[in-house]
C-alpha cells in the first residue's frame, strides 16, 4: 500500500521517473479497489452497476485519473521515453499493447534527461518504500 500512497502523494507530478515496482503496485491496487467497488455498486443496486459504470466505481475512476496518467508518464520517463507516448493508449488494442510493453521494460540505466535512476537512489532517503 505504501507505493499506492506514494503515487497519490505525487498526484500531478509529471516530471521525474517511476520504477516498475511503483507503477505496477499502483496498478494492482487500483484493480483490487475497482473490483471491490463493482461488488458494492451491484450490492447497493446503483444505477449503471450492471454495465460496469456504477456510481462508486465512476467516482473512484475519476479521482485516480490524473495520478494514473502521471505515474504512467513517469514510468515512460524511466524507460527513456517522452510522456507523450501515453497518447498511444487512444489507439484501440494496439496502443494498449505497445504501452504495456513499455511499462514492463526495465529502467534505463544511470540518469537520463528525466532524472536519476530511482534504483540508484538510496531507498532510505525516499522513505519507507524499501521492499
Amino acid at each position: 500500500m505504501n507505493w499506492y500512497f506514494h503515487v497519490l502523494k505525487n498526484y500531478a507530478v509529471f516530471r521525474g521517473r517511476a520504477r516498475r515496482k511503483e507503477y505496477w503496485y499502483f496498478f494492482l491496487t487500483n484493480v483490487v479497489i475497482s473490483i471491490v467497488l463493482a461488488f458494492l455498486d451491484n450490492a447497493m443496486g446503483n444505477p449503471g452497476a450492471g454495465e460496469g459504470a456504477g456510481a462508486l466505481g465512476t467516482v473512484y475512476s475519476l479521482a485516480i485519473l490524473i495520478p494514473s496518467i502521471a505515474v504512467g508518464v513517469r514510468r515512460l520517463h524511466d524507460t527513456g521515453r517522452n510522456g507523450w507516448w501515453m497518447l498511444l493508449g487512444l489507439i484501440p488494442l494496439v496502443g494498449a499493447l505497445i504501452l504495456l510493453y513499455f511499462f514492463v521494460l526495465d529502467s534505463q540505466p544511470g540518469s537520463n534527461e528525466y532524472g536519476l535512476n530511482p534504483k540508484d537512489i538510496d531507498s532510505d532517503s525516499v522513505g519507507q518504500f524499501k521492499v
